[in-house]
């Protein structure tokens, strides 16, 4: 089998110890995807696999085996960005923007959580159809991923514009 990274087949690794976050930086020098504390703490290597969020320095290479990996060089191109990556530069959600791309990968991957009802901590009412994105349930859906320049309230103001729900 092979692995479909941004659209592009790729075989597996030789070696089924390599991470996936290495096989992306260091074998297809996909540097978008940002090693952080390489323990799974920060959520700076955050890419998507089959559309699910997934800390890219925990997996290994092969569990993404016959599975479509999205990196953020995959949500959009310079020429046509996510609507994720325009929020985040119209609202300042990033400063030095090393957490960039595993943000706007996790608020992807979130935003679909969310539209298919999936309860987080914070869901007050679990039988409900339509979850809403208040603020400070954006907040707990995305604090596995850390931002140590306070971009914060932007990056929060971005996912809440591209989810629709931004509240005046």
């Amino acid at each position: 089998m092979a692995i479909r990274v941004n659209g592009e087949d790729v075989p597996p690794p030789d070696d089924i110890r390599v991470s996936l976050l290495d096989l992306l930086r260091e074998q297809m020098n996909l540097s978008g995807t940002k090693v952080g504390c390489n323990q799974g703490a920060c959520g700076a290597c955050t890419v998507l696999i089959d559309g699910r969020r997934v800390l890219s320095c925990l997996t290994l290479a092969v569990q993404a085996d016959g599975k479509s990996v999205t990196t953020i060089e995959g949500l959009g191109t310079a020429e046509n960005l996510h609507p994720l990556q325009a929020a985040f530069i119209e609202h300042d959600g990033f400063q030095c923007g090393y957490c960039t791309p595993g943000q706007i990968c996790a608020a992807a991957a979130m935003l679909e959580e969310a539209a298919a009802g999936m309860p987080s901590y914070l869901t007050s009412d679990l039988t409900t159809d339509r979850i809403i994105l208040s603020r400070e349930e954006v907040q707990e859906r995305m604090s596995g991923n850390l931002c140590r320049c306070g971009a914060h309230n932007g990056i929060i103001d971005a996912i809440l514009e591209v989810a629709g729900e931004r509240r005046p």
